[in-house]
């Protein structure tokens, strides 16, 4: 159903079965990039 991780999480995102800080802590995991979880969420990914 999914050809890559970026796929499935912004699925999972707009169904609301993750949410910011779990993409965020994808990102830290280098599983997606903060272009991606910007692409994804919309919002700019900060470090905090």
């Amino acid at each position: 159903m999914f050809n890559n991780d970026v796929d499935r999480l912004s699925y999972y995102y707009q169904k609301g079965w993750a949410k910011d800080a779990q993409l965020r802590m994808y990102v830290q995991f280098e599983v997606i990039s903060p272009k991606q979880y910007t692409e994804i969420t919309g919002n700019e990914y900060v470090l905090s």
